[in-house]
């Protein structure tokens, strides 16, 4: 079964993050999300408004479009 849009972002934000060595506390306070609010993203269960991603993004030092094609470029781990 494909991954949701929303499950494919998570794991990617959630990827990008422990690439970074952040936890998801020093991720919240980086981008002022507490960290209940980006477990929940990084599970597919919530949907960030667009500048919500745009505040992940830059957490993460890239552009919205860079966050998207790097969820692009990586196939959802579920389906391979």
């Amino acid at each position: 079964m494909a991954s949701s849009l929303a499950e494919r972002f998570g794991e990617c934000v959630r990827q990008l993050r422990t690439d970074a060595g952040l936890s998801q506390v020093e991720f919240g306070e980086r981008c002022g999300f507490y960290q209940t609010y980006l477990s929940r993203i990084e599970c597919g269960k919530a949907n960030p408004t667009l500048n919500a991603i745009e505040v992940i993004a830059n957490g993460l030092g890239l552009t919205i479009f860079d966050l998207f094609d790097r969820m692009r470029a990586e196939p959802a781990r579920a389906n391979e």
